[in-house]
């Protein structure tokens, strides 16, 4: 029987997180098991390691960090801890619907070959309601295919749909646990690092389902590093940096559109560009100058 291993970084609220491990213990399938890394290192109480004891389920488990890791190091520490054959690595304020361990049990039972399931997804806000940021707009319409049955992509061409856009969602993405362990996290990488970590995978031959049925709802607010990052412009010296070294990786697989399209990293620019106002406001004149370089240099 497959089982799906949760593991869930903790770095943040107290009452999200636990709203986050309700929709787990909710699930329709009861085939997965729960890690909750915590993060928040000689800062952290006892409230939240009580609170997962009192829940008396034993599929539950709770790990506090002796120091704080960071973002990178603690998904990784995620990685390297799963031991089941698959796994999702969950936002500590995102929510699984009901149906999305099973959901993604059955996909890969139908699709055993493909590391990473990317299911349907509905985008909320910090309070729960429906969200439609120009992101996610973007995500939908412009970049993400449409299909309305399993879609299996690999190879040059899924490579060229994510760099024109990534319309991933990095949290609700289930993964073959075997290749997710080969390939794990670049170090020193945080605001890119799903991305690298998907592209990794493709360019090693790994390729991913996509899933329809929508089964998990991804948290969209201010609060998380990307976007404190994007306001002073450290999100997009990050990803520029890995769009060339990409381009340059693409290239040398052979795969010419993809080099292209990391070159080009369109979607990336024009965020760059919608944030140029709040860094003026916030972010100061080096934060100004960085965006500007993303979003026009060449």
């Amino acid at each position: 029987m497959t089982t799906v291993d949760v593991m869930l970084p903790h770095y943040g609220r107290l009452d999200l997180v636990q709203a986050t491990i309700r929709s787990v213990l909710a699930q329709d399938d009861p085939n997965w098991r729960l890690t909750i890394l915590d993060d928040t290192g000689e800062s952290a109480d006892d409230a939240l390691a009580e609170w997962c004891a009192g829940l008396g389920d034993e599929r539950v488990r709770y790990r506090l960090n002796p120091r704080n890791l960071g973002i990178n190091r603690n998904f990784q520490q995620c990685v390297d801890r799963v031991e089941h054959e698959l796994a999702v690595i969950i936002g500590n304020d995102d929510l699984m619907l009901a149906d999305y361990v099973g959901t993604v049990r059955r996909a890969h039972a139908a699709h055993p070959d493909a590391a990473i399931i990317q299911p349907g997804v509905e985008v909320v806000d910090a309070d729960g309601a429906p969200a439609r940021s120009l992101v996610d707009l973007g995500k939908r319409w412009v970049y993400a295919p449409r299909v309305t049955e399993h879609t299996v992509l690999s190879g040059q061409e899924l490579a060229v749909s994510l760099l024109r856009g990534n319309w991933l969602y990095f949290p609700s993405i289930c993964w073959r646990s075997e290749p997710l362990r080969r390939t794990g996290f670049r170090e020193g990488v945080e605001v890119v690092q799903d991305l690298a970590l998907v592209l990794d995978l493709v360019l090693d031959g790994e390729s991913l389902l996509v899933e329809p049925t929508t089964c998990f709802q991804y948290r969209r607010h201010d609060a998380s590093v990307s976007s404190a990052h994007a306001a002073d412009g450290r999100r997009f010296a990050e990803e520029r940096a890995f769009f060339l070294e990409t381009a340059d990786r693409m290239a040398v697989r052979g795969w010419p559109r993809a080099a292209r399209a990391a070159r080009r990293h369109l979607s990336s620019r024009i965020n760059a560009l919608t944030r140029l106002p709040a860094a003026a406001r916030h972010g100061g004149l080096g934060g100004v100058r960085t965006l500007a370089r993303h979003a026009f240099g060449a």
